[in-house]
């Protein structure tokens, strides 16, 4: 503690640790601190025991669930999408030899009251169920634009200025209907919401590609992949990367008080007395509460089940987006489902998650739709937690605090967080551009 850093980071949640392992690998010198006594802040991963404490304040499971060290159930549930973002990150440290990932299973929109497979390919739009005839020869030229589009060569632009041009005129461009944007939009570019609709086209495109690259990658049912024992491993391999570079980790450190110079500058740390000097924090929102606002609610139910979820081809690992619009509401809704071929259960168990930006006081019945694609329960916990982003100017203060996990269940928002910090902090870009073929030797 009585040492001097460059950059000392509180909280290891997962974007912290992301963070801290590519700041040790650029050559600084860093500090790593936890008022807990266990990795991943909001972001933890709980065997059977922990979860009913949490949730239930005792640590007797019932029996029949089977032995606690067989779950790993994460507390932020997400996906990663096998060529973006996060992956490349993974392979740009190397911190890919720590980790095993499986593909999962499926991928899943629901639509119209039932639960359809995403479909990503022309091919796959010919066979899909989500629309008639004549839309999916609509869709399939769509598709096929897509697939040939490539921002460098005019010749595959159709003399469309995707830059200047949004979605809506795209996609009025092909005469497709709302329900096929719907899933297009939410599915397969993951958009949140409806306002990509009136800003240029080209970054729907590229998520749509990004998608269909993904889904190629790995010949699975999705375009995402899991690791195995969940992501409560990713914290701790980038702890021990950000060790091999000399980065160092202490837990169950309490408080953890950031201190102030007289110009509002951050100067340290002080835990147990001791202060450790630094000249930038990083951290998540619960260290500097007076520097985040509040700007929303997550609402989750996470369940326990010896089932599949219906109608998803028997999928061990799947996803189910349900777009705002199919629910009558202002923010799209969200399935995840993982289990024993992920090693995060015991064999023939399931965890299913459902969540939402939450837009009432009530989550159990906002949850409904969701839970109702779930079919039989053995246990349901409900869950809500606020969202924080910051509020301060890192310029003046040299504090980068991220923002709360949202309701997703991939990973692309929460890397767009980390790269942005990563460029505040060093004033440099991170090259993501990478040999991704790195990463597939671990994908069994």
């Amino acid at each position: 503690m009585d040492e001097e850093y460059d950059v000392i980071v509180l909280g290891t949640g997962l974007k912290e640790c992301i963070l801290s392992g590519l700041l040790s690998v650029d050559g600084l010198k860093v500090l790593h601190m936890d008022r807990n006594d266990y990795y991943g802040g909001e972001s933890t991963s709980l065997n059977l025991v922990q979860l009913w404490k949490r949730f239930r304040g005792s640590d007797k499971p019932p029996s029949q669930l089977g032995s606690s060290r067989d779950y790993n159930v994460d507390m932020i549930p997400k996906f990663i999408m096998a060529n973006g973002a996060l992956v490349r990150v993974l392979i740009h440290t190397d911190v890919t030899k720590y980790l095993y990932f499986k593909a999962v299973d499926g991928s899943f929109v629901y639509s119209k009251g039932k639960v359809h497979k995403v479909p990503a390919t022309d091919m796959e739009a010919l066979k899909s169920p989500l629309m008639g005839i004549f839309e999916k020869r609509r869709a399939r030229k769509f598709f096929i634009y897509v697939q040939d589009y490539n921002e460098s060569d005019p010749k595959t632009h159709e003399g469309m200025d995707l830059t200047r041009v949004t979605t809506r005129e795209l996609i009025a461009k092909y005469g497709l209907d709302d329900n096929t944007m719907d899933f297009i939009g939410h599915a397969l570019a993951l958009h949140r919401d409806d306002r990509y609709l009136d800003e240029p086209a080209v970054d729907t495109v590229k998520r749509m590609k990004l998608y269909a690259e993904s889904l190629a990658r790995f010949q699975g049912g999705s375009p995402y992949i899991y690791p195995l024992y969940g992501l409560g491993e990713l914290p701790q391999a980038f702890a021990r990367l950000s060790a091999v570079y000399g980065g160092t980790y202490m837990l169950n450190k309490p408080e953890c008080k950031v201190e102030f110079d007289e110009e509002g500058k951050v100067c340290g740390v002080t835990s147990e007395g001791e202060t450790a000097k630094c000249k930038k924090v990083v951290c998540d929102p619960s260290y500097l509460t007076n520097k985040v606002r509040k700007v929303g609610k997550v609402a989750r139910a996470i369940a326990i089940m010896s089932h599949p979820i219906p109608n998803t081809n028997d999928s061990h690992s799947v996803q189910i987006i349900l777009p705002q619009k199919q629910l009558g509401r202002k923010s799209d809704m969200y399935l995840f489902c993982c289990s024993y071929t992920h090693n995060v259960a015991p064999k023939g168990k399931f965890i299913a998650f459902v969540s939402t930006e939450a837009e009432t006081d009530n989550p159990e019945s906002e949850l409904k739709p969701g839970i109702d694609l779930l079919g039989q329960i053995d246990e349901i916990f409900f869950e809500a937690y606020d969202r924080f982003e910051p509020v301060n100017e890192p310029s003046l203060d040299n504090c980068f605090i991220s923002t709360s996990y949202d309701p997703t269940t991939h990973f692309e928002s929460t890397v767009d967080d980390v790269l942005n910090m990563y460029t505040l902090i060093t004033g440099k870009v991170l090259d993501l551009n990478v040999d991704l073929s790195a990463a597939s030797a671990a994908e069994e």
